[in-house]
């Protein structure tokens, strides 16, 4: 034993590499790995060796009898002096019959044992530390020839500058057989045993590979809220579940049209089919049958867990030809099959696609477009019902002006800013340039300038840097906050959870003015329910749509009603989608205070809205 702080003694070394061997984590080492891990650990023997521990190098080789690599050590003759216990397996024989034999004798023919014996002759003459040499047959008790790896090298020995040789020998098929092993591992899913993405690609890419390709269809599958199986039953069951899910799977496509289902990545999976015969019905058929399996409850532990799946659905090569457009396909008709509320499968529409890919090449470019200046206010005037004349509010949204599509409206663009994460810089943008309309219109005409109204996207509603924002623009433009109106709906007022948004509250306490848009009683009551803190209402919807053309007295009595709750709440009332004086002079009968449509304008730009504050003013 060593003392405390001292290089390591024989035992600490020997520990070090029997752990090594046999920390194999389930799968057996390479031979080649083996060998230079022995060679090494002997090396290590001899450095670590004193002159006291001489007599110990020799006795110290036994520790080779634990590798899992038949292994002889001979004298500098070349006649073996120790064998360990694989070696003896390997060969049907035992370790004591074996010493004593040259390691060239160990070879089951004539031309093998020369072989051996040129290798040990030529690293004598070139000083190389190892040879390897591939296919040797050495002789088996019992089976007479034993194909094998034999590997030469020279071993040092117990007195400095002496050398022994040493040879390592595996079997060829034990090789064949962990080569497969480990390729399996590399291609295969380790949970479900299904192909892994690697091996499906290389399946995908060799059907588009052959001269003449037989018909092609492609199944993209993922699991609908496997989240909440995992979260709730923990991810052991989930496991369990996704096993009972891929031979649910396997089972439907496996032997019809040379199917091949692999997973690709946690809860999905995609089925590859081929074959002369293949339709879009017979698909359509096995992708039935597969969901309507899928629906039958797993039984584990107790639980009877359902799942569901969506499933996108290629039929035939898409226009561009490869497999990678064949995967991209099926990804997006998946997605589509997701929107249309999940559990169901969509085929792939190449009319669908095109226009999709149109509106995508619209959404990359939101963020150099508003960088170059491409967007614009665009407004919507609120006039009073009493003088018609007078703007009470204009609402203010964007407008892109694209340098080639023309002119497109905030419907065309949005959504698409939602999914790239350009709301907030949209939504900052149009609050910086309102606000900048407002103090300039409030320079100019005094009192008759409007107020602005604002829709925030829901991502800037509940940034937690918003009531900053606020502040700092008004203060950059000197407006008072009640020069503000922020608009917002029962949907964008409160948090997943319920919660009222915290920054519309700060925001009123400031002197905002909050907006709500209601469509009947239901979204009235929230603001007392809820002490929200709102003074204008907008009617919208049908309650609205029904009086553009007389509406019945069930119509009516219903705005009444929300008139009369509104003004109980202290509460200011307009309307949107209003189409001719004569829908506003309805309205205004029945206690609507202002209003904005097409009867005034269904938008306007800033120089429109400045003739019509100049006609006010005058």
């Amino acid at each position: 034993m060593p003392e405390p702080g001292a290089a390591p003694g024989l035992v600490d070394v020997a520990r070090k590499f029997a752990a090594t061997l046999t920390d194999t984590k389930g799968v057996t080492l390479p031979p080649a790995e083996l060998e230079r891990l022995l060679l090494e650990f002997a090396q290590q023997v001899v450095d670590t060796a004193t002159p006291a521990h001489e007599g110990a190098l020799l006795r110290f080789t036994t520790l080779f009898s634990a590798a899992p690599i038949g292994i002889a050590l001979a004298d500098t003759s070349g006649e073996i002096v120790e064998v360990n216990a694989a070696l003896a397996k390997l060969l049907g024989s035992t370790q004591e019959r074996l010493k004593g034999r040259h390691l060239a004798d160990l070879a089951a023919t004539g031309h093998d044992a020369t072989r051996l014996r040129e290798s040990l002759e030529r690293m004598t003459l070139t000083g190389g530390d190892r040879h390897t040499e591939r296919g040797v047959h050495l002789d088996h008790s019992e089976d007479g020839g034993l194909t094998t790896n034999v590997t030469l090298a020279w071993l040092p020995g117990d007195r400095p500058g002496t050398q022994f040789p040493v040879l390592m020998a595996a079997d060829a098929d034990d090789l064949h057989l962990l080569g497969e092993r480990l390729l399996h591992q590399n291609l295969h899913d380790p949970l479900t045993g299904l192909p892994n993405t690697s091996a499906f690609t290389t399946r995908l890419e060799a059907a588009f590979g052959v001269p003449h390709p037989a018909e092609i269809a492609l199944v993209y599958l993922d699991i609908d809220g496997f989240k909440v199986i995992n979260d709730g039953l923990g991810p052991g069951v989930g496991d369990q579940v996704l096993k009972e899910i891929a031979n649910k799977l396997a089972a439907v496509f496996t032997g019809h049209h040379d199917g091949y289902v692999a997973r690709l990545s946690g809860d999905g999976f995609a089925v590859l089919l081929r074959g002369e015969d293949l339709t879009r019905s017979k698909v359509v058929a096995l992708v039935d049958r597969a969901l309507e399996d899928l629906n039958e409850p797993i039984y584990l532990g107790g639980h009877g867990i359902g799942v569901s799946a969506s499933a996108g659905v290629v039929v035939g090569a898409c226009p561009g030809g490869g497999h990678a457009e064949l995967l991209r396909a099926a990804e997006l008709a998946l997605h589509r099959a997701k929107e249309q509320g999940k559990a169901q499968w969509m085929l792939f529409d190449p009319a669908q696609d095109a226009r999709d890919r149109s509106r995508y090449q619209l959404g990359a470019v939101i963020a150099g477009a508003l960088e170059n200046g491409e967007f614009s206010l665009i407004y919507q005037p609120t006039v009073k019902l009493a003088k018609p004349d007078e703007i009470a509010a204009v609402n203010a949204g964007l407008r892109w002006n694209h340098p080639e599509k023309g002119e497109l409206g905030s419907d065309e663009f949005y959504p698409l800013a939602q999914t790239t994460g350009m709301t907030i810089p949209l939504g900052k943008w149009l609050l910086a340039e309102s606000l900048a309309a407002t103090a300039r219109w409030r320079s100019r005409y005094g009192d008759a300038a409007p107020d602005v109204c604002i829709r925030l996207p829901k991502r800037l509603a509940t940034d937690e840097d918003l009531v900053m924002l606020v502040k700092e623009q008004l203060d950059r433009h000197d407006l008072p906050a009640r020069a503000l109106r922020l608009c917002t709906d029962r949907q964008s007022m409160f948090t997943d959870e319920g919660e009222v948004l915290d920054s519309f509250t700060v925001l009123a306490d400031l002197g905002a003015q909050l907006v709500l848009t209601i469509s009947g009683s239901a979204d009235l009551e929230l603001i007392p329910r809820h002490g929200l803190p709102v003074r204008h209402v907008i009617l919208s919807g049908p309650v609205i749509d029904a009086l553009a053309d007389g509406g019945t007295e069930a119509d009516v009595r219903h705005v009444r009603q929300l008139v009369e709750r509104g003004k109980e709440l202290k509460l200011r009332i307009g309307a949107e989608g209003v189409r001719s004086a004569e829908h506003a002079a309805r309205l205004r009968e029945l206690g609507v205070l202002a209003a904005r449509g097409s009867f005034v304008a269904d938008s306007a730009t800033g120089d429109e809205v400045d003739e019509m504050i100049e006609r006010h003013a005058r």
